[in-house]
């Protein structure tokens, strides 16, 4: 499986408003400055966190982005859905029915095959997984010092 890098993107865009607070919100132009990144292209991702509740956005000379629920109510896997979209990573497309599954009774194809079981349950232990950690999970994972010298970069960004 492959996400695209958005993902990334809005994981530590979420993790550096989570360390910043609600003061103030951020702009886009800060938050990519920070981890070097194109500004539109960034600007598409945190749009589409907006639209998915993930975040707010205040427009305006002063305006900018910030968490729009607290960091222990936003799961990786709401970032990952919102950015990715919810469809199932895997598609069966039931080609054990092409050529020569043909020929087997159509009671054979009632049920799923053991390929598209097999990926599934493998599908929803991932998103599980991904459900049951936040974004002040990855707060508290974050090395020492990681908060702090967000907070102070983004100071000196601003004054």
């Amino acid at each position: 499986m492959r996400m695209g890098e958005g993902v990334e993107w809005g994981l530590h865009c979420c993790l550096t408003l989570a360390w910043l607070g609600d003061e103030e919100p951020v702009p886009t132009r800060r938050l990519a400055t920070w981890f070097d990144l194109p500004p539109a292209y960034l600007h598409k991702r945190l749009q589409t966190l907006v639209r998915a509740g993930i975040l707010s956005s205040t427009p305006g000379a002063r305006g900018g982005f910030r968490l729009a629920r607290p960091p222990e109510s936003i799961s990786l896997m709401d970032v990952v859905a919102a950015i990715e979209g919810k469809d199932d990573v895997f598609r069966c497309t039931e080609i054990r029915q092409r050529a020569q599954g043909r020929e087997a009774s159509e009671r054979e194809f009632r049920q799923p095959c053991g390929v598209a079981t097999a990926m599934r349950r493998a599908e929803l232990a991932w998103r599980r997984a991904l459900a049951e950690q936040t974004v002040a999970d990855l707060m508290a994972a974050a090395p020492p010092g990681a908060a702090d010298r967000t907070r102070r970069h983004y100071g000196r960004m601003t004054g």
